[in-house]
């Protein structure tokens, strides 16, 4: 006899990305916590159609429950609903007005750039949306059979981010359960976010572990460490290009960006131009400005001085194609120092890939990573072979790294190792069984043994297993 709750992972168990996690309530109920694409190493094959088509039950689904829209914990949306998903979208309210952006983006770059096509799946996506109030619970089914019960808290990771609390009751066997999926966990005074604050008590819990084996730098350091990269780029006369994605980092460092020009005397940082190189990071900043409610604290300190965080003077966009290719060409040529942030975060694809070929080369730019690189793809290699003057493939082109590559770790939108068990150790009733997925299998390793020694000086009996793939149906 199956024993339930059962948890099963179609994506995210020993990777970090493709998060898609399925709490199977009984052979015929099941919950789907996210639904991403996969990216890197974690790419199986090189066509997107086959390596990202829905081969899992989607009958049996009550709810998708989304943590937040990233993409590779949203991306394959569009193949769910393809392959016959017809229930719920829950997600909080911010993430509601985010995500069909998000989707927007990803059906013009996997699918079609049919207008009409693009917009009557939005409306079908809109159709689906229950946005949820964080730290309130909302019944997804109560019969007979079960009571299964849905609440998201604030996860701190991008705005509208959720940990998800699934509160499972078996009428017939009367067994009941609280299973936590972590989402993304996001580190402690994040820029524009309240720090995540554990939930009371969990039976099971499915934990991130993208940085489950290190400490981030601190904010004051990070900032720091951002402020002397620009430094040195205004000193060369070079262009600071910061890989990152469209929602979440580019915020958050706009933010930053404006504290440090605020505080600033050198007229250079008063006159240094940030760039921000994508329309769809503009069109997310456009809507993190209307979310102002569910920014920390800090955030509305600042606006109450009537300074504008994610607005102000210095700061420019680049909209068009054709300006794009001006801007990369005038700072290629004229080494005007300025700062640009362009997508994709770990140089995949997208506009930074243009910069990099053009600037890559040239001693004088800088190359900034501020977030996890996955393995396999090209931002993880000019991480880890730039600084000794090696090369990266671009577009099939081989480029030689000469300009400068740093990394400031602190500006993880991640949990570090700390912060990670201290979600744990301040649950008032900690969980009997973690389940560790979102990590790279050494990490989620270091992270496994770090937990059970707490475990085991703590007198806590606790179960830590490393999460497996769900073989895929053929």
């Amino acid at each position: 006899m199956d024993a339930y709750p059962e948890i099963l992972h179609h994506g995210g168990a020993d990777g970090v990305t493709g998060s898609c996690h399925r709490l199977q309530v009984a052979a015929d109920r099941a919950l789907l916590v996210d639904c991403g694409i996969f990216q890197g190493q974690d790419a199986e094959h090189l066509d997107n159609l086959e390596q990202h088509t829905v081969r899992f039950p989607v009958d049996d689904v009550l709810a998708l429950i989304v943590t937040h829209v990233h993409i590779d914990h949203i991306g394959r949306l569009p193949y769910l609903l393809a392959a016959g998903y017809q229930g719920p979208i829950l997600c909080s309210v911010p993430s509601a007005r985010l995500l069909p952006l998000v989707i927007e983006d990803a059906l013009k770059v996997g699918f079609t750039r049919d207008a009409a096509l693009i917009q009557r799946f939005l409306q079908e996506v809109d159709s689906r949306l229950v946005p949820l109030d964080f730290n309130t619970w909302h019944t997804v089914a109560d019969d007979a059979r079960h009571r299964i019960r849905v609440k998201l808290k604030r996860a701190g990771h991008i705005l509208g981010s959720a940990y998800v609390e699934v509160d499972t009751l078996d009428h017939t066997a009367g067994q009941r359960q609280r299973t936590v999926f972590s989402g993304d966990l996001g580190a402690p005074h994040a820029p524009l976010l309240p720090a995540p604050k554990p939930p009371y008590r969990a039976d099971v819990l499915v934990l991130e572990t993208t940085y489950g084996d290190r400490r981030h730098e601190d904010r004051t350091s990070r900032r720091n460490r951002l402020k002397a990269a620009i430094d040195r780029a205004l000193g060369n006369g070079g262009t600071v290009i910061i890989p990152a994605f469209s929602i979440g980092r580019t915020q958050e460092l706009l933010y930053e960006l404006e504290g440090l020009i605020h505080r600033a005397r050198d007229k250079r940082w008063r006159d240094l131009e940030i760039i921000v190189d994508s329309p769809l990071a503009a069109r997310f900043t456009q809507v993190y400005r209307e979310l102002k409610p569910w920014w920390d604290a800090e955030a509305h300190r600042r606006l109450r001085t009537g300074r504008h965080p994610l607005s102000f003077d210095n700061l420019y966009t680049v909209d068009s194609h054709e300006e794009h290719e001006q801007t990369v060409d005038y700072l290629a040529r004229t080494g005007r120092p300025a700062v640009v942030l362009a997508a994709s975060g770990m140089a995949a694809g997208g506009r930074v890939v243009n910069y990099l070929k053009r600037m890559l080369g040239d001693e004088r730019h800088c190359v900034l990573f501020t977030g996890y690189q996955a393995a396999g793809t090209p931002g993880r290699v000019i991480q880890q072979y730039g600084p000794g003057g090696g090369w990266v493939e671009l577009d099939g082109e081989r480029v030689t790294i000469r300009a400068r590559v740093e990394t400031v770790g602190g500006y993880s939108a991640h949990a570090d190792q700390r912060d990670l068990l201290n979600f744990i150790r301040r649950m008032r009733h900690p969980p009997r069984e973690v389940r560790l997925v979102h990590g790279e299998p050494v990490v989620q390793a270091a992270f496994r043994e770090r937990l059970q020694a707490w475990a085991t000086d703590a007198g806590h009996p606790l179960t830590v297993t490393l999460a497996t793939p769900t073989p895929v149906l053929s």
